[in-house]
């Protein structure tokens, strides 16, 4: 095989009540990586397209190139790895850009060496891809978008993942408001300490959240999307969201919280016309607010990456 492309989607991370611990994947948008066998035994990207020029071509400080180099030094591979990766996703959106262009990197690597992992061993790889992106090597975006469908994170030591069912109607609409939040600072004004009232609020929304979607029952899943401790200060970020989230909820949506650290808001919901709808009233909060967004409808993605030639699950 002389060239791998590989599409990773776009996740949506935290699903409210979740933060830290839960994510589904998104069809679209996503990134692509194009991986070939390259001179030397280095990891080298060729070009990067869709950034605006503001990602680095080393491949050291860049999701896709970490990836691949920590997979390439595990195998004890001697053979060097040239890559382009194409952006589609936003930086510092909050829908998993920097997991997204790992998971294609490291997955097209895979492919391109005889797929000597399975997909839930290069997960690793691509947590210190997330670590060098943001200081933190969080799963929420990566396990999703490697695997598909909604991820359960229940422990990092050692990393224990578990894929949790989702009734086939669901569907999301996010908006991506055009302004930006970066991750860490995102992080640094969350609380460190909690109270107990809180922390029992948010364990049966996550509780309930799960439940609701092992049995597709609907309305605990609106019920469950509620975030009492994080939200409460990340939404200060996002201009107008109590507004954007009203008129999600008004328009026939289950829930609507932020998606990751944010700006990008999305709403569940089971009937495809009504998310579109949520979708659209979102849009239009910000757009009252001269603020330009891009809207998103999306099905669950539940296959994670895909080989771009063929269109074919990897």
């Amino acid at each position: 095989m002389k060239e791998v492309t590989v599409f990773a989607p776009a996740t949506v991370a935290n699903v409210a009540c979740g933060f830290d611990i839960l994510g589904f994947a998104l069809e679209q948008p996503g990134d692509t990586v194009t991986a070939r066998f390259g001179e030397g035994n280095e990891v080298r990207i060729r070009s990067i397209t869709g950034d605006g020029g503001r990602l680095p071509l080393d491949a050291d400080k860049n999701t896709a190139g970490v990836a691949i180099r920590h997979l390439l030094n595990h195998l004890g591979e001697k053979r060097g790895v040239e890559i382009t990766l194409e952006k589609a996703l936003p930086l510092g959106s909050g829908l998993g850009s920097s997991a997204a262009s790992a998971v294609a990197g490291v997955v097209a690597a895979n492919t391109l060496l005889g797929e000597p992992l399975t997909r839930e061993e290069l997960i690793p790889f691509t947590l210190e891809a997330e670590r060098a992106a943001c200081g933190a090597a969080h799963a929420d975006n990566a396990a999703p978008a490697m695997l598909g469908g909604f991820v359960l994170i229940r422990g990092y030591d050692p990393l224990d993942l578990v894929r949790i069912p989702a009734p086939g109607e669901l569907c999301c609409a996010v908006i991506h408001p055009h302004i930006e939040i970066r991750t860490e600072d995102a992080r640094k004004i969350l609380r460190k300490e909690i109270r107990l009232e809180d922390a029992i609020v948010q364990w049966g929304n996550i509780g309930g959240l799960i439940a609701g979607l092992m049995k597709g029952d609907y309305g605990l899943i609106g019920r469950s999307m509620k975030d009492v401790i994080i939200e409460p200060v990340r939404s200060l970020l996002i201009p107008g969201f109590e507004e954007v989230k009203q008129a999600a909820l008004e328009s026939g949506a289950l829930g609507c919280s932020i998606s990751g650290s944010g700006p990008s808001v999305f709403a569940l919901g089971n009937d495809r016309s009504q998310i579109e709808a949520a979708g659209r009233a979102m849009q239009s909060v910000f757009s009252g607010m001269h603020i330009e967004s891009d809207l998103y409808i999306s099905a669950i993605n539940n296959q994670g990456p895909s080989a771009v030639h063929s269109g074919s699950s990897i």
